[in-house]
């Protein structure tokens, strides 16, 4: 698994991004946490960026939480505040919920929970995952064009994910091979790995950010996830998308230091 290391020595934090996203995702709130004394660590899920993807490995969400964990014992931390966008926030809750050790601080950025999990844009990959094949044997569709549909919609506005963001994220699934193992990441989403965990039993402080602009899930799971955690906050951030970091990155790095108790040792917007 590929990892960013921004500082060094201070209290770790473990930095997840979700689906269709890598590390280069926390490029911005990575330095701005070191700086305040911390160490991040931007990680690429397993199969993700520039991880390794066995063709027989095992992408969804309780997969992924053993791979943190596993991660975790690589980078010799035994536990850490935990950041997770989307996807990576479930994976985040469920590693929370079944290592409780390992989870020092949970924070949630747009979490996938409940009826949400996958979300709408992994559901409709899922659905034409048959048609995108069939596309993709005639020669006339990469992965281009889905992903940009999909990066743009988790923005509040297109503009924030112009076309050099988007060649960084599609950079991984560059051929027809790329495009075949980004509808596999799709495909292995499945909300079995998410009932097994009783979010009410989360045992740490839990802070849910919620850009209002997130077009494939009820704008209401935010309060659904905040009421359920026990003692869970709700910061919501009006006019983002779910890709909080691309769009607020200060506003959600101050957040996350606030949070961990590292207050006013950030720059502010």
């Amino acid at each position: 698994m590929h990892v960013e290391r921004y500082g060094h020595g201070g209290a770790p934090i473990l930095l997840v991004h979700g689906f269709a996203t890598c590390s280069f995702l926390w490029r911005e709130v990575g330095p701005t946490l070191a700086i305040a004394g911390r160490t991040a660590f931007a990680i690429d899920l397993f199969g993700y960026g520039e991880s390794d993807r066995p063709f027989d490995a095992q992408f969804g969400i309780a997969a992924q939480s053993e791979y943190l964990d596993r991660a975790l014992t690589a980078l010799r931390l035994t536990k850490a505040t935990v950041v997770g966008v989307d996807l990576g926030a479930a994976i985040a809750m469920h590693l929370a919920f079944n290592r409780p050790e390992r989870v020092d601080r949970l924070v949630l950025v747009n979490p996938i929970a409940f009826d949400s999990v996958p979300a709408d844009d992994i559901k409709s990959m899922q659905r034409n995952t048959a048609r995108y094949a069939l596309q993709i044997s005639r020669g006339v569709l990469g992965v281009a064009p889905l992903l940009r549909e999909l990066l743009e919609r988790s923005v509040s506005d297109p503009s924030h994910m112009p076309d050099r963001l988007l060649a960084r994220y599609i950079a991984p699934y560059v051929g027809q091979d790329g495009l075949n193992h980004f509808l596999a990441l799709a495909r292995a989403v499945d909300d079995e790995d998410m009932a097994e965990v009783e979010l009410g039993q989360i045992d740490c402080p839990s802070l849910i950010v919620w850009g209002d602009q997130d077009g494939f899930v009820s704008p209401k799971l935010g309060d659904q996830v905040a009421d359920t955690i026990p003692g869970g906050r709700l910061v919501r951030l009006p006019g983002c998308g779910r890709l909080v970091p691309e769009e607020a990155s200060e506003t959600l790095s101050n957040m996350i230091l606030e949070f961990v108790g590292a207050a006013g040792m950030a720059r502010t917007e």
